[in-house]
């Protein structure tokens, strides 16, 4: 997940999908509220912990931060210096995950239909969007970070792919290659808000209209491959401190890329790396069905 969530496009939330946790995920965060808190203070360390699925967050937790912090330098490079290469990585690992969670839909139904084209729909939208330029602040810190976890945790919508919208995406990312302390808290305190806010009605949504639910972030999913396309055309760039970068950028067929960047498509090796994706996919969905099983 924490690999995932530091790509602009990808979200973590596709990774606890498809790895079978997503469920335990949503309720372990929603136990985390007053109640816990309670319990806590009345039955000790050992009662809390287990009802909030304490190991089971920790070691998410864990993982994640170990990821961001390892692989941050990894994949500022290859969005540098690889992006086509990395984008059809991406987009096959997401095209096989919306074909994996699709199975869940039954499109026979009128409002899971009508909700996983309203999820589709507004994918589109959202990564067609245009970046917007800030001056950034303690307090737009906070703020972007409580909206990006929420999109985070959805499949299909990246809270790294917000921030890009909302013009903080490389502001955060070098705060966390260079340990900026005074940013990382606002952003987390920000995460943290937005995170334990959201989770009841996530989970509201899916223990009571699971259906329709799954149709939505299906949705999500399906359409946030218009951001994972790997052969863009820059419009406009904006001036950073690591010189020009792209603002505005739109999908082209990968003729038409050759085209206009003069640069080589490299369509054979996006297409096996597209498969790579695809098969990471049903090596992790096969893990999942068969730690499922020993458990059971």
């Amino acid at each position: 997940m924490g690999a995932a969530d530091v790509i602009p496009g990808v979200s973590g939330g596709t990774i606890a999908f498809i790895t079978g946790i997503y469920d335990e995920l949503i309720d372990s965060l929603k136990a985390v509220n007053p109640k816990a808190a309670m319990i806590l203070f009345r039955q000790g360390p050992a009662a809390f912990w287990q009802a909030v699925n304490g190991n089971f967050l920790l070691s998410l937790i864990a993982g994640i931060f170990t990821s961001l912090l390892t692989l941050a330098h990894a994949i500022t490079y290859l969005m540098s210096q690889y992006p086509v290469l990395l984008w059809a990585f991406f987009f096959g690992l997401v095209a096989a995950s919306a074909v994996h969670i699709a199975r869940e839909i039954n499109f026979r139904s009128v409002p899971s239909l009508f909700t996983f084209l309203l999820g589709l729909g507004l994918a589109v939208v959202i990564t067609s969007s245009n970046p917007v330029q800030v001056e950034p602040s303690h307090l737009k810190v906070f703020a972007a970070g409580a909206v990006a976890i929420c999109a985070m945790i959805l499949p299909g919508i990246s809270g790294s792919f917000i921030l890009l919208l909302l013009g903080l995406y490389g502001f955060v990312l070098e705060s966390v290659k260079a340990l900026d302390v005074g940013v990382l808290l606002f952003f987390m305190a920000g995460c943290i808000g937005g995170l334990l806010s959201f989770v009841h009605l996530l989970s509201w949504l899916l223990h009571h209209y699971r259906s329709v639910s799954i149709a939505l972030l299906t949705g999500f999913l399906l359409g946030s491959l218009n951001a994972l396309w790997p052969w863009k055309q820059v419009l406009e760039y904006y001036e950073s401190s690591k010189g020009l970068k792209p603002l505005v950028q739109q999908n082209v067929w990968p003729a038409d890329y050759a085209t206009v960047t003069q640069q080589d498509p490299m369509l054979l090796a996006c297409i096996v790396l597209a498969i790579v994706g695809m098969l990471v996919v049903l090596g992790l969905e096969l893990i999942s069905k068969s730690e499922n099983n020993t458990q059971s």
